[in-house]
């Protein structure tokens, strides 16, 4: 946590400055924006409003948001945190430009696709095949250019024989892949995403996030998420909205820090108080290694990982003369794993038919969150750089990488493989699977972060005094 205090963080509109032509140009302007709704307590003093006009108000002022500034240039990508209702989405609806402000003022340049409400834009009754035609002639394509687009909308969505049935028969999973779809493919500048990707199924989420990270290198990102992780991960800066003012702006991780700092401070009661890193708590009592691995192993801290099988049908490309044939996870005795626990030492075999001679094959992994992060990862090039391991035509060869399996936060986890030919800086990939491999952690039995290492010991001792 950040030893800074809250106001320290940058308030200022103006972005982070990045070396790059595309981020001169000022795409959105925000400059004092407020909305403020008026609510009644009943029915009949709205109507009395309606008549009697100004000269009495039967309403209360509620602003949503106010006195909002900022301004993103061509290329960033911005995070929006805060908890409910402090005014995220009425932000995001404001740029879409399907809400009006009551103050202020609002610039885009640019093709814009929201992706707010689940289901906004679509109509029930539709099938999903015309609510794409629908869909995509609210974010500005022509009938003919979705014509010449819809094969690929529907193979993004994946959502087979559903996709001419009616929207009201649809899960909310599958709304989200028909609207995600859609967006990617109308060539906008601007994407605006409010919360969408929760609803995704895991892989989904994976081929939405790599999307995401590809637009980055040409397009604007205005990003909504309560996900943490997935606002640094993804966003350059992030603003922190609280009750409709803003807090904080500034680099993601700092505006992370901050707002993690004062949800904490406000569950202890106010009463945190504030150190530098260095003045943090020694750990003082010595545990013995092996009546700590007896507790993890009788009690839900134990981090159990289920393994599934290799899916030689998920997306890749390449070359294509070498194959990944299979990848699989294997105990010490070579056996493949179901389940695996956090600080198990596993190997992961990944296997190779060359179709072609290979002269210098390397073969290699990462890890991924269901966020797309990279956690870790590794190839075969350092380990056999001096060495002669050619491939010949037709033959089938192994890379095994053994290691000690992380500690894992609960949630979805995959695995993707590649192989090439050629050294470290200048190589043809001949064969790249996006999640080769998922698993899943189970039980949350790891630390908080990305990955838990495995600890065997955990010590406090008393440091004796000087006097």
């Amino acid at each position: 946590m950040s030893s800074e205090p809250i106001t320290s963080v940058p308030t200022t509109s103006e972005p982070i400055a990045v070396a790059d032509s595309r981020n001169e140009e000022v795409v959105i302007r925000v400059s004092g924006l407020g909305k403020c709704y008026q609510l009644f307590e009943k029915p009949s003093h709205r109507l009395l409003q309606t008549l009697i006009g100004a000269q009495r108000r039967f309403y209360r002022e509620f602003w949503a948001l106010r006195g909002i500034s900022f301004e993103i240039r061509r290329g960033e990508t911005l995070g929006i945190i805060g908890r409910n209702g402090s005014g995220k989405s009425t932000l995001l609806q404001l740029i879409a430009g399907t809400l009006s402000s009551t103050e202020g003022d609002v610039s885009v340049k640019g093709r814009v696709a929201a992706l707010l409400e689940l289901g906004s834009g679509f109509n029930p009754e539709f099938t999903g095949r015309e609510n794409v035609y629908l869909n995509a002639a609210i974010l500005g394509l022509s009938k003919s250019e979705v014509d010449r687009r819809i094969d690929e909308i529907l193979a993004f969505a994946d959502i087979g024989d559903f996709i001419d049935q009616p929207v009201r028969n649809y899960s909310s999973g599958m709304v989200m892949r028909l609207a995600f779809s859609v967006m990617t493919h109308v060539d906008a500048d601007i994407l605006i995403i409010d919360e969408a990707l929760a609803v995704g199924d895991a892989f989904f989420t994976q081929k939405c996030m790599r999307y995401l990270r590809e637009f980055k290198e040409r397009g604007t990102l205005l990003f909504v998420s309560h996900d943490g992780m997935a606002v640094t991960g993804l966003c350059d800066r992030a603003i922190w909205l609280d009750h409709g003012t803003m807090q904080a702006s500034g680099l993601a991780k700092d505006v992370m820090s901050a707002y993690l700092e004062a949800y904490l401070t406000e569950r202890q009661g106010g009463n945190a108080k504030k150190t530098g890193g260095d003045d943090a708590v020694v750990r003082n009592r010595t545990r013995a290694i092996n009546a700590r691995r007896e507790l993890i192993d009788r009690t839900v801290l134990r981090n159990d990982i289920e393994i599934f099988p290799f899916s030689p049908e998920q997306q890749g490309f390449g070359e294509l003369k070498a194959k990944i044939s299979d990848v699989a996870m294997l105990d010490d005795e070579g056996r493949a794993l179901a389940w695996v626990v956090g600080g198990e030492r596993v190997a992961l075999e990944i296997e190779v038919t060359a179709d072609t001679p290979l002269e210098k094959p390397i073969v290699g992994f990462y890890i991924k969150d269901r966020l797309g992060q990279l956690l870790f990862g590794e190839n075969t090039y350092l380990d056999y750089q001096g060495e002669d391991f050619s491939v010949a035509e037709g033959e089938t060869f192994r890379a095994r990488f053994i290691f000690d399996m992380p500690r894992l936060a609960e949630g979805d986890y995959f695995i993707t493989t590649g192989v090439a030919d050629g050294t470290q800086e200048k190589h043809t990939i001949q064969h790249w699977v996006h999640e080769a491999m998922m698993f899943k952690s189970r039980t949350g039995g790891s630390p908080a972060g990305l990955i838990g290492l495995p600890v065997e010991r955990v010590e406090m001792e008393r440091v004796p005094s000087e006097r």
